[in-house]
């Protein structure tokens, strides 16, 4: 079976423009961000299941993030909804709560906070081992925003919560490849393979090297989609020769182990 753990849908009626508010400068999408089209997508490349991640960029669209991603064919997609800084930590869990939501998708860069923000840590530490998390970590533009989320923070965090099931976007290290290698090197955390616009861009013999050194059962696929081609990018995986065995767990069998999906 086959798992994307990174893709992003929104509301037919919003996918347009919440598409152009949420992609990185650069790079352009493939795909429209609607529920519909990621499935004929999945059913047209060969993707069994997909996690589909919502995102609020504001406190005040938390709760309807989160009512639309729950609301996804459960069949085809396991949601992951959304928190925020601003708001309270009881109303961000009560809001997950409320929908059945069992994991968030953080994105500082599309969020507007850190890391590190005090925050975030408190809902951290209120997740414990029940509510699974997908970081962005890495560059997304320029200045200050690619201070908010860095492979030095994520290692502070994967060893102040040991319990947290945590998965990191981009090897840990978006464009920020070298320090993700030295920064994570047997550090406890799941990578996630995504980088747009394709992962093939990047060196094979490095991804290769990055995967071996930190474990094959560390390693998650995921896409990124509308912003990257899921078959192409599940050839790139392939195309690393890493064994049937760790090619089948890093294309499904490790994201259901770890987020403990039934699929």
């Amino acid at each position: 079976m086959i798992i994307d753990a990174h893709t992003h849908v929104w509301p037919d009626a919003i996918a347009e423009r919440a598409l152009t508010a949420n992609r990185l400068p650069g790079l352009q999408a493939v795909g429209n961000g609607k529920a519909s089209s990621l499935a004929a997508e999945m059913e047209a490349k060969g993707v069994d299941h997909s996690l589909a991640l919502g995102v609020a960029g504001a406190a005040k669209n938390v709760d309807r993030t989160n009512e639309f991603i729950a609301s996804l064919n459960g069949e085809t997609f396991t949601p992951f909804g959304t928190v925020h800084v601003d708001l309270p930590v009881e109303e961000n869990l009560a809001s997950l709560r409320r929908h059945g939501l069992r994991g968030v998708k953080v994105h500082p860069l599309f969020q507007n906070y850190g890391l590190m923000h005090e925050r975030l840590w408190e809902l951290f530490e209120a997740f414990g081992n029940e509510i699974g998390v997908i970081v962005h970590v890495g560059a997304g533009g320029s200045g200050a925003v690619n201070e908010l989320s860095t492979p030095r923070m994520l290692r502070e965090i994967v060893r102040a919560f040991p319990q947290l099931r945590l998965v990191a976007c981009h090897f840990g290290g978006y464009h920020m490849l070298a320090e993700a290698e030295q920064e994570l090197r047997g550090l406890d955390v799941v990578l996630e393979t995504s980088w747009p616009p394709a992962l093939s861009e990047v060196d094979p013999t490095t991804v290769r090297r990055l995967i071996t050194q930190h474990g094959t059962e560390r390693i998650v696929f995921g896409s990124d989609w509308p912003m990257t081609d899921p078959a192409k990018e599940i050839a790139a995986i392939r195309a690393l020769n890493l064994g049937d065995d760790a090619e089948s767990a890093v294309l499904g069998g490790n994201l259901a182990r770890v987020l403990r999906l039934d699929v």
